[in-house]
């Protein structure tokens, strides 16, 4: 049987002496706001009530947010959302049911306030003013200028459910503390790029370009940069921007290092990765502007829009970082990311062989379910002392922190470390993929380890076996030899205010 409705606004004979003083404070101030006029109130309030419900509101805002095409305000988005879903779970299965207040009387409150659709659960506390809360605090963690924006409108949904007489103050105020633990909540499963800021050394001395001067920046076209190279020339006007094919991406990079005080690239991973090959040679610093559907060389960096970059071009903000090296014959290549041997490298094969026929994520899933049924191993070579058959080799430019449920990310890029993470062959091999990436850095287990080296030896690989560094994938065979190449490259950061 449903518990009778408690009316928590009355004190009553036994109750404590300060919690009754307080429901009657909240009484009172209710009565207060239901008999002001606010000029200009009554056509807003309440349709921002009711524009609110079922969190409408909220989903256009964050489509609103998606809309804006940057990597801080899809994020913002998707936290606004995610800790607003937390929010509501938490309202409808704790605090309604744990607290079965009355809602306020609507008599008490002019008739042009009213909403066409009473709501028909408890009073306390508010999920409307919770989901506000939480969408708001969310987006405000990811990027504090979206929040600012956001934040009025939210303070304004809760206002409005007092202003319509549909909760109390008390109501509210319990529901934006709910809404605001939520958002805190899911950072703690997720972190924001803002909790992990590399440290802003070892300093380099690089050029100041206040708009721009000496730089020329490299464009990938097939990585939907004009709109970044366009915000870019809005925002150094002396800089010079090249478009390029991906087929002339490497030549195009080779001609402006040639008349470049700074070489800056714009693109995934992948022409990041031959930008810094060139910028290596070349003994030029190097500016990334992310333009690719990955550039985790970028965030980890703390680039991840025109404003980041452009504020440090402009300050001559720079540090150096490692680059990995691998070796194999008379073949070398550099990595800023990863470079693996083994299934992944697989993997990514295969999904080139299927992309163009279903499409990229059907292509990685068909990849997936091939590649992990063969029941054989990719790769077999002697680690460690030891000839072993592996899933998988991984070897990271700089230690991987996982931090919550996010995937690992870099807090330096001049450790001089490898992070060396290995899946070694054996039976069920998802089962051991799946195993190896929950369980993090562990370092000693039947089914991985992982440890942390600055050069690394693979001896007898065998021909045709293929290794992926930054998304490229080639062949190698024998001796593959990875190694950092310590603080070889300079590149411009937002340093200012760290």
């Amino acid at each position: 049987m449903t518990p009778p409705d408690l009316d928590l606004t009355t004190p009553k004979p036994g109750h404590h002496p300060l919690r009754d003083r307080a429901l009657a404070l909240d009484r009172r101030l209710f009565e207060a706001a239901a008999d002001r006029h606010w000029p200009g109130a009554d056509p807003v309030l309440p349709r921002l009530g009711r524009g609110a419900r079922h969190g409408a509101l909220w989903f256009a805002a964050a489509a609103v947010l998606s809309a804006s095409r940057t990597p801080r305000a899809r994020r913002a988005a998707a936290r606004g959302l995610a800790s607003m879903g937390l929010a509501a779970l938490t309202v409808s299965t704790v605090g309604k049911c744990s607290v079965r207040r009355s809602r306020p009387l609507l008599a008490a409150v002019p008739s042009a306030r009213w909403l066409r659709r009473q709501p028909v659960t408890t009073s306390f506390p508010s999920g409307h003013a919770a989901s506000a809360a939480a969408f708001a605090t969310g987006v405000a963690l990811e990027s504090p200028a979206w929040g600012a924006a956001v934040a009025p409108v939210a303070a304004s949904v809760a206002l409005a459910r007092v202003y319509t007489g549909d909760h109390f103050p008390s109501d509210v105020l319990a529901g934006a503390a709910v809404g605001a633990g939520a958002a805190f909540a899911v950072r703690g499963l997720v972190p924001t790029r803002g909790q992990v800021v590399p440290p802003p050394r070892p300093r380099a001395e690089v050029p100041a370009l206040l708009r721009g001067e000496g730089l020329v920046l490299v464009a990938n076209t097939a990585s939907g940069t004009a709109d970044r190279a366009r915000a870019l020339r809005e925002a150094l006007p002396d800089a010079e921007v090249v478009e390029c094919a991906p087929g002339d991406v490497s030549a195009g990079l080779e001609e402006a290092a040639g008349r470049a005080r700074v070489l800056g690239v714009c693109g995934g991973d992948g022409t990041v990765n031959t930008a810094a090959r060139i910028a290596l040679r070349a003994g030029l610093p190097l500016a990334v502007l992310p333009g690719g559907t990955l550039n985790h060389f970028a965030y980890d960096l703390g680039v991840e829009d025109v404003r980041d970059l452009a504020r440090a071009l402009r300050q001559g903000d720079a540090v150096r970082v490692d680059v990995g090296r691998y070796s194999c014959g008379g073949r070398q290549g550099v990595f800023l990311n990863t470079c693996s041997v083994g299934v992944y490298p697989e993997l990514v094969r295969e999904r080139e062989r299927w992309a163009h026929r279903v499409g990229g994520w059907p292509a990685g899933v068909l990849a997936a379910l091939r590649v992990l049924r063969t029941g054989r191993h990719p790769l077999e070579a002697e680690f460690q002392g030891r000839t072993r058959p592996l899933w998988l080799l991984f070897a990271g430019n700089g230690t991987y922190h996982r931090m919550g449920l996010a995937s690992g990310r870099r807090r330096d890029l001049a450790d001089g470390q490898l992070d060396v993470r290995v899946v070694h062959g054996g039976r069920r091999p998802a089962a051991r993929l799946l195993a190896a990436a929950l369980a993090g850095p562990l370092t000693r287990s039947p089914a991985h380890a992982a440890v942390q080296v600055g050069r690394l030896r693979l001896d007898h690989v065998a021909p045709g076996t293929l290794l992926a560094y930054d998304g490229e994938v080639t062949e190698v065979e024998g001796r593959v030899t990875l190694e950092k190449l310590p603080e070889a490259l300079t590149v411009y950061r937002p340093i200012a205010g760290y």
